[in-house]
């Protein structure tokens, strides 16, 4: 055989299921390839050690043999090894300083890091990703999270009866149960106000949302209706009203003579101001699903939820999903992230304390931010599909090339972040960050 390919064990938490490649397209590759796998064992791991010793191969602890390691989550810095190419979620693009010391231990060791949130097409669209079975599971965490707090406040609907996703076992049986608990919605529908959902970005993540929403008597309407259309009755509106929302939805130009464009907003956030919370006080749950930097205005500030909830006021907005989890970020009240066992808690303006469950004075924020380990399944068997067409161009580069040598498909080199030592070109600003990290 050639190259050997490992695939890491996922060990950062008691919900990392997931699996980069799946064992049969493991078993397709090496008959179409001349690769080799070693694949560490795992007692957690969706797919069991003999699927993959059936798929053909290697089961054992030891990758110091695989010139191209694989995983789904960072790997730790002490793990990694010289001169080996690396395919992970890094989360560095950003300069995220928790993991600086993995980036600067790969330039260290003169190894390569490849990825998979920068594998992206000419448009800057991401070729592989998690983020559908993300929302598919935060769209039900949401929902849930919503029903228990509304069941708190003496409101009883059947969204109350929805279970975390990792409770269902596989994707059908949550979309089942959905659909049971929306012909219960449809049936009750009365003279109350129907329960608006907004949901806020429209890639890979909001698809998954509308994908477990139509299992749902979701009646989608636009942003301009909204207020009208929350207050009207359900028995008329829906039990449950959809709004989508865009980037011209959330801010506008702070000019009064110029006019909202998208790719100046792009380019230009700090030309724009926020003006989202003109349309939170007619949402019940609002999902996040939006990629943001800090240079962007935010969705949901501390200071309009202060004056939401000041003097004993109850806002209609019950529930904050923050898919996209950036901590402080869009959602300024994302204080931490949460685990699937415990998803929720509830942000106290003013004080800024953080109460377990849904319950208490200010938003509940539902911020787990592994949601697709709920759905470990479907959602490696998704993510392999893709990734196993990359393997065999991956497996031909030669990785000891510098890296304007580095022949590989351009999506592939787009997403070297460091190759032999030092950052590819495209991502030197990180060097700032690494500097400041060791002063």
């Amino acid at each position: 055989m050639g190259v050997t390919i490992g695939i890491r064990r996922e060990d950062k938490n008691k919900w990392e299921r997931r699996v980069p490649l799946a064992p049969g397209d493991i078993a397709a590759l090496r008959a179409a390839h001349r690769l080799s796998f070693t694949v560490q064992p795992s007692p957690i791991r969706v797919f069991g050690d003999e699927e993959f010793a059936a798929a053909g191969a290697t089961v054992a602890e030891d990758l110091s043999g695989a010139q191209i390691v694989v995983a789904v989550k960072e790997i730790p810095p002490a793990l990694l090894r010289e001169r080996t190419t690396y395919l992970f979620f890094s989360h560095t693009v950003k300069g995220q300083k928790h993991n600086l010391p993995v980036l600067q231990r790969i330039l260290d060791l003169g190894a390569t890091l490849i990825d998979y949130e920068r594998i992206v097409d000419e448009q800057n669209r991401r070729l592989i990703f998690f983020s559908l079975h993300a929302g598919y599971a935060g769209l039900v965490a949401t929902l849930a999270a919503l029903g228990q707090r509304l069941a708190a406040q003496g409101r009883i609907t059947a969204l109350a009866g929805l279970r975390p996703a990792h409770q269902y076992g596989e994707l059908g049986a949550m979309k089942a149960h959905l659909r049971e608990v929306g012909a219960e919605l449809a049936r009750a529908a009365g003279d109350e106000a129907p329960l608006v959902i907004g949901l806020a970005g429209y890639g890979n993540a909001a698809a998954g949302c509308r994908e477990m929403l139509e299992c749902l008597p979701a009646r989608q309407v636009a942003v301009a209706d909204l207020p009208g259309a929350a207050d009207a009755p359900a028995s008329r509106m829906g039990p449950l009203l959809l709004v989508n929302f865009r980037e011209e939805h959330t801010v506008e130009p702070r000019s009064a003579d110029a006019q909202f464009v998208l790719q100046d907003f792009r380019e230009r956030p700090g030309n724009y101001r926020g003006v989202f919370e003109r349309h939170l006080p007619h949402l019940d749950a609002l999902i996040n699903t939006i990629y943001w930097e800090s240079a962007c205005p935010r969705l949901v500030t501390r200071r309009w939820a202060a004056g939401a909830w000041g003097g004993g006021k109850q806002p209609r907005l019950q529930v904050i999903g923050d898919i996209s989890c950036d901590i402080e970020g869009a959602i300024e009240l994302t204080a931490r992230p949460t685990m699937p066992d415990e998803p929720c808690y509830v942000a106290v303006p003013g004080s800024g304390e953080l109460v377990p469950g849904v319950v208490g004075p200010g938003p509940a924020i539902m911020a787990v931010d592994n949601l697709p380990c709920e759905v470990p399944r479907e959602s490696s068997l998704h993510f392999s599909r893709v990734l196993s067409g990359m393997i065999p161009p991956l497996a031909r580069a030669d990785f000891d090339a510098d890296f304007e040598g580095l022949l590989l498909p351009p999506h592939l080199k787009r997403a070297v972040i460091a190759h032999r030592g030092a950052l590819a070109p495209g991502y030197r600003y990180l060097q700032e960050h690494l500097d400041r990290d060791r002063r």
